[in-house]
C-alpha cells in the first residue's frame, strides 16, 4: 500500500478530522467511567508494608521441605554401590576387529602386505592399493615408449576399485563397483532384462519397443491404422 500525501489538502482535512474525533471519544469515556477508574486505581485496604524481598521469602520457605526431603534420599543414593549397564567396554585392542579392509574383504594381506597387521596397530588403512610391479617399471623406462605419461594413461585404463580401497571422491558415487550390481552378476542374455542391460550401456539410452512387439489389433469396421 502506497503512503499517503501528507501535502495534500484533502489529506492534511481528513487527518485533522480524524484527530479530533479520536480525542472527543477520549473526553466522553473519560466523563463517563472517570470516577469508576479513580475508584479502581485507589487503595481502600490497608497497607501491609510488604515488599518484593517478602513474596520471594515466602515463596523460598514454602519449598524448604521439598528440599529436605530431596537432601535425604540423594544421601541414599550416594552410598549405593552404581550399576553397570555395558558388560563390555572395548579398547584399542578391540577397534579394528570385524571393521578392518581384511575383514569385510576388500583386501588380502597376501596382495597388500600392508593389511598384515596386529589389531593393536591403530593406524589408517591404505587408501590405494599395492601398484603392479610391471606398471612401476614403465616409470623408469625410457621414452617414448615408456616413461610417466605412459605410465599414467595405462593406470587411467583401470577401473577406480582396482586402484583403491574406497571412494575417495564424490565423481566416484556413480559407478563404483559396477561388477557387483545386478547386470554383472547372472545377466541374461535373452528377454527383457538383456534388452533393459543393452539399452542402457548404449549411448542413446533405453528406446521404446518395435512395433512388431505390440499386441494385436482387435478386428473392427474400422481400416484405418495409427
Amino acid at each position: 500500500m502506497p503512503l499517503i500525501d501528507i501535502t495534500n489538502p484533502a489529506i492534511i482535512k481528513f487527518l485533522v478530522e480524524s484527530y479530533d474525533k479520536t480525542a472527543r471519544l477520549r473526553m466522553k469515556w473519560n466523563n463517563l467511567y472517570g470516577d469508576r477508574l479513580r475508584e479502581a486505581a485507589t487503595l481502600n485496604r490497608p497497607d501491609t508494608g510488604r515488599t518484593t524481598y517478602d513474596v520471594f521469602k515466602v515463596t523460598m520457605i514454602g519449598g524448604m521441605p521439598a528440599i529436605t526431603r530431596d537432601h535425604i534420599s540423594s544421601g541414599y543414593n550416594r552410598k549405593r554401590v552404581p550399576m553397570r549397564d555395558g558388560t563390555f567396554i572395548p579398547g584399542v585392542a578391540h577397534l579394528q576387529k570385524g571393521h578392518s579392509i581384511v575383514d569385510v574383504g576388500l583386501g588380502d594381506p597376501k596382495e597388500d602386505p600392508r593389511l598384515a597387521r596386529p589389531d593393536t596397530d591403530t593406524r589408517a588403512d591404505p587408501i590405494m592399493r599395492i601398484v603392479d610391479p610391471e606398471d612401476t617399471k614403465i616409470i623408469y623406462k625410457d621414452k617414448p615408449f615408456y616413461g610417466r605419461l605412459v605410465y599414467l594413461k595405462r593406470r587411467s585404463k583401470k577401473a577406480p576399485e582396482d586402484k583403491y580401497y574406497f571412494k575417495e571422491c564424490s565423481g566416484w558415487d556413480y559407478g563404483w563397483r559396477l561388477k557387483d550390481s545386478f547386470f554383472s552378476k547372472g545377466k541374461a542374455k535373452h528377454g527383457r532384462v538383456w534388452r533393459l542391460n543393452r539399452d542402457n550401456k548404449s549411448r542413446s539410452g533405453p528406446q521404446p519397443d518395435p512395433a512388431h512387439y505390440n499386441s494385436a489389433d482387435t478386428p473392427s469396421a474400422n481400416k484405418c491404422t495409427d
